[in-house]
């Protein structure tokens, strides 16, 4: 079962599901779903877990690969929405940092989801869990020099040019962002924080990219390039 984490999700969820549609928004259409697909078509996975699930499009995505899963996330109405859309799909209530699964799943994703979790260190402890020895830990992330401009953003300097300002980029913390009817709590964290807790499990990074949009907004494609929103990570759980 959740908590009682304030966390925005629960007051957000309708203008969630209106935001991502069936599609997804900018990020996940024109970015990661791309260079996410091909981790995991054609390799063999068999079941997978994905902790955050939302509406559970991702889990849809990987069931079209081919791959059984499994989705849990602590937003009651996202669940509602991912069983309506998926009355055989298997969508479970719960945080990433209380889940208690074994480790029996060959793909566990993190799709976006980090940034939710204020207890960083125990959620990933807990995915590494679900893994079976030799397993992937698929990773997609906000950059953490963008989280440190936020919420803030981009704003015009004194010529009337767009910067992006970072700052306090050491400092873990938490930031409220507002957008189109969405309230949410994410957590800013350096890259560091990240890559030292999935070291400290023994895991081996097999991939490090941070993709770029492959079609969409011109203007806004010309912002991620100069400050990407994105990275993907995969890591693999030693056999």
């Amino acid at each position: 079962m959740t908590d009682d984490v304030d966390d925005g999700w629960a007051a957000s969820a309708a203008a969630w599901i209106i935001e991502q549609g069936e599609d997804g928004d900018y990020g996940r259409r024109f970015v990661l779903d791309a260079p996410m697909r091909a981790r995991i078509e054609g390799r063999g996975f068999r079941n997978a877990l994905d902790v955050g699930c939302g509406e559970g499009r991702f889990c849809r995505i990987m069931q079209c690969a081919g791959i059984r899963t499994t989705g849990i996330d602590p937003t009651e109405a996202l669940l509602a929405r991912a069983r309506e859309l998926d009355p055989r799909g298997d969508y479970r209530l719960g945080r990433a940092e209380t889940m208690d699964i074994d480790a029996c799943f060959d793909l566990v994703v993190s799709y976006l989801s980090l940034i939710d979790i204020p207890d960083l260190g125990t959620a990933i402890a807990k995915m590494v869990g679900a893994l079976r020895p030799g397993g992937t830990l698929l990773i997609a992330n906000l950059t953490s020099f963008n989280t440190a401009g936020q919420p803030d953003g981009w704003a015009r300097d004194r010529k009337g040019e767009m910067r992006f300002a970072i700052d306090h980029y050491m400092d873990e913390r938490p930031i409220w962002l507002s957008w189109r009817g969405i309230r949410l709590q994410n957590w800013h964290r350096p890259l560091g924080t990240y890559m030292t807790l999935l070291l400290d499990h023994g895991l081996q990074l097999r991939l490090f990219v941070e993709p770029e949009p492959t079609s969409g907004d011109p203007r806004r494609n010309d912002l991620h390039r100069r400050v990407p929103y994105f990275h993907m990570m995969e890591w693999q759980k030693p056999a």
